[in-house]
């Protein structure tokens, strides 16, 4: 089995960060890095107010329904893309660009963190620049992308499964 990280930096919804532990839990993922402005779950020692951590966590469990206390997590102000380098992770971002391989093509190794951008925004520039490689999932329809939640679980998908 592979060893798979996700980074979810600067997202903005509690429900995109529930539905990340859900599919994260689904498909074996080791854990979750949110960092940026990106809500998380209460932490043993959080410095956020606790009725605001309280609200958050109650946010996000209406989407996780139970998934956030079963998918270990941490929180950094920036996404520790270093220490993840130097553990041996490739970084894999999760974004359209010139330089993106189509998912179905990605040869995946044994260690990876995918990086999920802003729902906006998507990868801010500086970050992609770190991303060993960058993946994207093919669009059939009119719309050029998926909802970043339904885009994880697709990647979390082929990550998990690529033989």
């Amino acid at each position: 089995m592979r060893d798979i990280i996700v980074i979810a930096h600067n997202i903005r919804s509690t429900h995109n960060v529930g539905a990340f532990f859900r599919t994260a839990d689904g498909f074996g993922i080791k854990k979750i890095i949110f960092s940026g402005y990106t809500p998380y779950p209460t932490l043993e020692d959080d410095t956020r107010l606790p009725h605001f951590a309280d609200k958050i966590t109650r946010q996000i469990h209406k989407t996780a329904l139970g998934a956030e206390t079963m998918v270990p997590f941490e929180r950094y102000e920036t996404p520790p893309i270093a220490d993840l380098k130097a553990a041996g992770y490739a970084i894999v971002g999760l974004e359209q660009d010139k330089r993106s391989i189509m998912l179905p093509d990605y040869q995946v190794p044994d260690k990876v963190a995918l990086f999920l951008g802003n729902e906006i925004d998507g990868i801010y520039p500086e970050y992609r620049d770190q991303c060993d490689a960058l993946i994207e999932i093919p669009m059939h329809g009119g719309k050029e992308s998926f909802n970043v939640s339904v885009a994880a679980g697709i990647a979390m998908y082929h990550l998990a499964t690529a033989t």
